[in-house]
């Protein structure tokens, strides 16, 4: 799957500006907690902190894993790039599966955020063994896939906009988010990786 210097300029730009906007919560200032959620997130800093600290690095780092220039010309960056990314990956992951049991939104939304941090868990642990069997190709894959679940940072938050705009119920919009935010990303990641059969 090849990405198009405007496609990948839009995704590094949003993902950049998104994982800014993420670390201001890991000085924990209850005031950048939004409303519904500020008692619990008050309850729960550390996981709130590590799954921040990780999901901000993770995103961060990701878009440059797809920079042919990159991994071209400076491979040895682009591994070093990848550790820095799959760890951002982890330390997110186990912080979003013990958040997502007192996620905002009620049982719905929570076992859809588990189910994300499941999933993310999974591709990326997948992508990591894939290039220590040096399957290329198949790292390359599995790595799509882990970012596009990354990227449900930035598909939250542009989703909360539009329902916020479009004056819609805040819990029953964040309920519906939290599997819309992930689902349909790693769905069109599958659909883009998926094996292509070789023309005769």
């Amino acid at each position: 799957m090849r990405i198009t210097r405007a496609g990948w300029a839009i995704m590094t730009v949003l993902s950049t500006l998104i994982a800014l906007l993420s670390a201001r919560y890991v000085g924990l200032d209850p005031a950048t907690f939004f409303t519904e959620q500020r008692a619990t997130y008050l309850a729960h800093e550390l996981p709130l902190a590590v799954h921040i600290s990780g999901a901000s690095i993770a995103l961060a780092a990701g878009p440059w894993q797809f920079s042919e220039r990159l991994r071209r010309r400076w491979p040895q960056w682009h591994r070093r790039i990848g550790v820095v990314y799959l760890l951002g990956c982890l330390v997110g992951g186990v912080g979003a599966l013990l958040l997502a049991p007192v996620a905002y939104g009620g049982v719905v939304a929570r076992i859809g955020f588990a189910c994300l941090g499941v999933a993310w868990l999974v591709t990326g642990g997948t992508g990591l063994r894939m290039i220590l069997r040096r399957r290329v190709e198949d790292h390359r894959r599995w790595m799509i896939r882990s970012f596009a679940l990354t990227f449900a940072a930035v598909t939250l938050r542009l989703m909360l906009v539009v329902a916020k705009g479009a004056q819609l119920d805040f819990r029953t919009s964040y309920t519906v988010i939290a599997w819309l935010c992930w689902v349909p990303n790693l769905l069109l990641a599958y659909w883009f990786t998926r094996p292509r059969p070789e023309p005769r």
